[in-house]
């Protein structure tokens, strides 16, 4: 009763948040401010209080005799903004911004703080002994299944002409693996689709290495900071007394995210198992999932389900291992934004080709972290300084990948009602040292780009073919006085910039942290400012995690084109919901052809709105970052297409827009009501 009620509460707080987005000022025609219907909303948060006290009683009487699995507990409820209003500070820019105020439409609805962290499942573990039993069952099922889904080769899985990469052939996969183990369900229904990948590489760790990152969820983090988003270990089934790898069993929880709030992230619970296979060298890591014979966690929205996936892990002399990999997943069918869609629905997006070039140059990074034969370090001082260095770098990036996305609840808003607009805005309450204190606005764009992603990762990791960007640079120079190579690609590095070198006292010194990484998957360049003593702090081998940091960056994908004019037949995966339902026409052949080919540029903002933990934001606020946001991606299209003989006009249309994409957003503007 008590779940069913909190589900009624979470679909009238919805309710009320779409409605703070939808009421109109009677006196300007703009949008309200959230006060004026704050009395409705507070009234809901009192008794979303009242049943949260009402809960923990029950919990507390429950626990007195009972001794089975606990029930669960609501999160915390958001925290209101209050209700002292801001200006944006945009000290980190040198730009001024002639953005007019208005009257009182100045005030818009911003979307509520995320909440810490949902409690998703119980801290002493949820499985009970006579489940254990059979999770041991599951997992010599498990790894039986990923080992002959890694060897067999056609029928089972089909080359992709789409994306050059093999995808599973669902019929032989049913006829080859009937049913699931002890009967246990599968979801047939049509709001749920298979996604299956297949890869294998060569990457520079030994299995040793690569087995305690898998087991580790902390290390996992950092091996996948874009795909990973947050993981923790919920509970040791199983481990060797001796500290051996072989035969850890866990259950796990992770959140899995691409680089965009217009893709919602995947939620899961899931059983990890590892073995080892002594007389051939070699090692599985398989994941199952858990839902299926224990029910007693919550669902993620949209629902995912890990399916048998994981590795084969083979070592190979030198320290190198052979990695083969599948992924496979059911997801909940739910629309993914237009722009995206191919991308998701390819298997691009979470498929094994993403996760092996994501490890070979994460690797590759480590390798890197390790070396000692360095002989340039620029102004670096010491080997263990260039290690410490790589170490914020890699917080850096995590930073921005996590704020990037709807990781952890955070909830993104559209600044224009019109379906071809990716401009998402949010923000965030920070009190925990890492980020500045206070209120971050954050704002993200995606935009389809007519080029490959290499050419504009190029343009975008060089700092000085990017200073000559006006929107971007603020008309700074900079000047590099500190390099770290990260792999074998030139593009894969660590910069220490200086700005403004001529106009820099050494008293007045104002530096810059940048990391660019590039793989087959996508690429990345992300950098934040900071003062000489926040590098020196992190260089001498201090705890960093204190330095502030707001990174921004921009992410690149690959688009691989759709050679296929008709619909992609139903039993191979993974397939976008519009190719099973529409014919092959000229004009979806058209649309295929341009839309589903060259690369996604992602251009991520953040600014420090404010250093008071809760407040309003200002109408021009939202402006300024917007109109900056999309300032940056006009002239990074304008930089590609003056240095190229192919002319962008050609993908552009009438209102400036790329690729059919609209134009930024005008949150002054007036959308039309249906």
């Amino acid at each position: 009763m008590l779940r069913a009620e909190n589900d009624s509460l979470k679909n009238e707080n919805y309710r009320l948040q779409t409605a703070l987005r939808n009421v109109i000022c009677p006196n300007c025609g703009g949008p309200s401010m959230i006060a004026d219907i704050g009395l409705d909303e507070q009234q809901l948060r009192l008794e979303n209080a009242r049943l949260r006290e009402e809960l923990e009683r029950v919990c507390c009487l429950s626990s007195r005799y009972t001794t089975g699995r606990q029930i669960q507990t609501m999160a915390p409820g958001d925290p209101l903004m209050s209700a002292s209003s801001l200006d944006l500070d945009m000290h980190i820019y040198s730009r001024h911004f002639q953005d007019p105020m208005t009257s009182c439409g100045d005030m818009i609805p911003m979307p509520l703080l995320p909440p810490e962290v949902p409690s998703h499942y119980n801290e002493g573990g949820v499985l009970l002994d006579e489940e254990k039993s059979l999770a041991m069952e599951l997992a010599a099922s498990s790894v039986d299944e990923l080992v002959k889904m890694c060897q067999a080769g056609e029928p089972l899985w089909i080359r992709n002409s789409e994306i050059g990469k093999e995808v599973l052939n669902v019929k032989e996969y049913t006829r080859m693996f009937p049913t699931w183990p002890l009967n246990l369900k599968h979801h047939s229904s049509d709001q749920f689709r298979t996604e299956a990948t297949r890869d294998s590489a060569v990457v520079i760790m030994n299995s040793i290495n690569l087995v305690d990152c898998f087991l580790d969820a902390n290390k996992w983090m950092e091996l996948f900071p874009s795909v990973v988003s947050r993981a923790k270990t919920v509970q040791v089934i199983q481990a060797d007394p001796s500290g051996q790898a072989n035969g850890s069993l866990q259950l796990m929880y992770a959140e899995l995210q691409v680089l965009s709030p217009l893709v919602p992230t995947r939620e899961a619970h899931f059983v990890r198992y590892c073995q080892q296979n002594a007389e051939e060298g070699c090692w599985a890591i398989v994941d199952f999932p858990i839902d299926s014979f224990h029910d007693n966690l919550q669902s993620s929205f949209p629902r995912y389900k890990r399916l048998p996936s994981g590795c084969l892990i083979q070592d190979m002399p030198n320290g190198y291992s052979k990695i083969t990999w599948v992924e496979h997943a059911e997801i909940e069918e739910k629309p993914v934004h237009q722009i995206l869609s191919h991308y998701v629905y390819s298997g691009m997006a979470f498929g094994a080709q993403r996760w092996l070039a994501i490890l070979q140059r994460q690797c590759e990074r480590v390798a890197s972290l390790m070396a000692r034969n360095i002989s340039d370090l620029g102004v670096i001082p010491s080997p263990e300084a260039r290690k410490n260095l790589m170490k914020l770098s890699q917080r850096m990036i995590r930073t921005f990948c996590v704020n990037m996305s709807t990781s952890n609840g955070q909830s993104w808003t559209a600044l224009s009602d019109s379906p071809d607009d990716t401009v998402r805005i949010t923000t965030r309450k920070v009190t925990d040292p890492g980020q500045p204190i206070g209120v971050i606005l954050s704002a993200v764009s995606t935009t389809w780009l007519p080029y490959s992603h290499y050419r504009v990762f190029e343009l975008l990791r060089d700092e000085h073919r990017r200073a000559q960007l006006d929107v971007l640079s603020n008309g700074n120079s900079l000047h590099e006085v500190a390099h770290i190579a990260n792999g074998s690609h030139p593009g894969n590095c660590i910069s220490l910039l200086r700005i403004n070198v001529a106009s820099n006292s050494a008293q007045n010194v104002e530096l810059m942290l940048q990391e660019s990484c590039t793989d087959e998957s996508g690429s990345l360049v992300v950098y934040t400012t900071m003062d000489v003593d926040g590098i020196q702090l992190a260089m001498s081998g201090e705890d960093p995690s204190c330095i502030p940091l707001l990174p921004l960056g921009f992410v690149i994908v690959p688009l691989h084109p759709m050679e296929s004019t008709g619909p992609t037949p139903n039993h191979l995966t993974s397939s976008s919901p519009d190719h099973r339902q529409e014919n092959s026409t000229a004009t979806t052949t058209t649309t295929s052809n341009v839309i589903n080919s060259g690369c996604l540029l992602t251009v991520g903002l953040q600014v420090l709105a404010s250093t008071s933990p809760s407040a309003k934001l200002n109408l021009s606020s939202v402006t300024a970052i917007n109109n900056h946001l999309c300032n940056s991606v006009q002239q990074i299209i304008s930089a590609l297409s003056s240095g190229s003989d192919t002319c962008i006009a050609a993908a552009t249309t009438e209102n400036g827009s790329v690729g059919g994409r609209a134009p930024c957003s005008d949150p002054t503007a007036s959308s039309p009501r249906q």
